[in-house]
């Protein structure tokens, strides 16, 4: 699990707010471009004057140099190009790693759902200055980026500051693939949803959750009156305008009863989606929280996993299974099986050590692998 946020020891900082810098080993940059680089600094070889910081990761002493930050050592992964923020204070936050395929930016932390399961709780906070600083890394990243992911919260709760992101992003980074995270919820808006079909982004999918085909038990999981309604009509409204939609089940005790009546519904209501993504419990925020209304050990609906998986396949539907051990489900949903715990906070539990299929396994979320994960994880052998 990598450390993406940590504070920093200076013995000079002058910084008079938060600031967005790409990271560099690279004296000699032109002192017009400067400013916006934090040189990582080895022994001070590098040393050259007008970077808007200088970080490193060597004893802790004053340097003499002004904005010089010193690094936990778990941070040592930063590279040539990744992007990180600075404040004032010296906390330290990666936002965006070059050589990584799982940047996820947070836009909030505020969100109009209450999910049994979020990982991310939401905070009734003006946070702002998230998206600020989202629109402001959009002119750091390279424009090689592959893919870039937003989240939350709940990211449309901006409105049309939501729609200039992922117009700028179309703009900036016009051959970087995009995913959203979001409830759905706002594109039952005509207009709102009007406003977004027009950027006309070649490759964005607005990940929506449905967590079961009975509205009244989709609402309770995610604690709001009417969202079921919402949700199907901001599905319909997207793919009137010809927008990508992935419909995401996080499976567990609340969902797992009616999954495979949810696939059925999904097939026959919602042919037209993009992709559908059946995902194993992360144990963060207020799943530990709920444990004991959320916990199915992922052997025992196994089964009932292949079921949904069949009717999804049966219906030509590009179908997913996400956040799961290759021990604990059948042979027949390999072929949907995918890798896909962000990298900074996968790993793997000691039964893996000897395990032959282990590179092709997902592995665990970092925080099942401290509360709970399957009891029949083995090797395959």
């Amino acid at each position: 699990m990598l450390k993406l946020h940590g504070n920093a020891i200076s013995h000079d900082a002058n910084l008079s707010e938060r600031g967005l810098f790409i990271v560099t080993k690279r004296s000699g940059l032109p002192a017009i471009i400067r400013a916006k680089y934090a040189l990582l600094m080895d022994d001070r070889l590098n040393y050259e004057e007008g970077y808007g910081a200088y970080i490193s990761f060597d004893k802790v002493q004053d340097s003499g140099i002004s904005n010089h930050f010193h690094l936990p050592i778990e941070m040592n992964y930063l590279a040539e190009g990744d992007v990180i923020r600075i404040e004032p204070s010296g906390r330290i936050n990666s936002l965006f790693r070059k050589n990584s395929s799982h940047n996820t930016i947070l836009l909030t932390e505020q969100c109009n759902h209450y999910c049994l399961m979020c990982s991310q709780p939401p905070k009734n906070i003006d946070d702002s200055w998230l998206m600020d600083d989202a629109l402001a890394l959009l002119e750091l990243i390279p424009r090689e980026t592959v893919n870039i992911g937003f989240s939350g919260g709940e990211p449309t709760l901006y409105g049309d500051r939501f729609v200039e992101l992922i117009n700028k992003t179309k703009l900036m980074l016009p051959n970087t693939s995009i995913d959203v995270l979001s409830n759905g919820r706002a594109f039952s808006d005509p207009v709102f949803t009007a406003k977004y079909g027009a950027i006309n982004h070649p490759d964005c999918v607005i990940g929506i959750p449905i967590y079961s085909d009975d509205p009244a038990r989709h609402d309770y999981v995610v604690q709001a009156e009417g969202a079921f309604d919402e949700t199907i009509q901001g599905i319909l409204n997207l793919k009137k305008h010809q927008q990508k939609v992935e419909i995401r089940i996080v499976i567990h005790k609340q969902t797992i009863e009616r999954l495979v009546q949810t696939c059925e519904f999904i097939a026959r209501n919602l042919l037209f989606v993009d992709h559908v993504a059946l995902m194993g419990l992360e144990m963060m925020g207020f799943t530990r929280a709920n444990l004991d209304q959320l916990w199915i050990d992922p052997f025992e609906y196994k089964d009932i996993l292949s079921e949904a998986v069949d009717v999804l396949n049966s219906y030509g539907i590009n179908t997913s299974v996400y956040n799961h051990q290759l021990c604990v489900v059948n042979d027949d949903v390999l072929p949907n099986y995918k890798k896909s715990i962000s990298d900074w906070k996968n790993e793997y539990v000691d039964q893996c050590n000897l395990c032959i299929k282990k590179s092709d396994c997902g592995g665990f979320f970092s925080s099942s692998k401290l509360h709970r994960y399957s009891d029949h994880i083995k090797a395959i052998i």
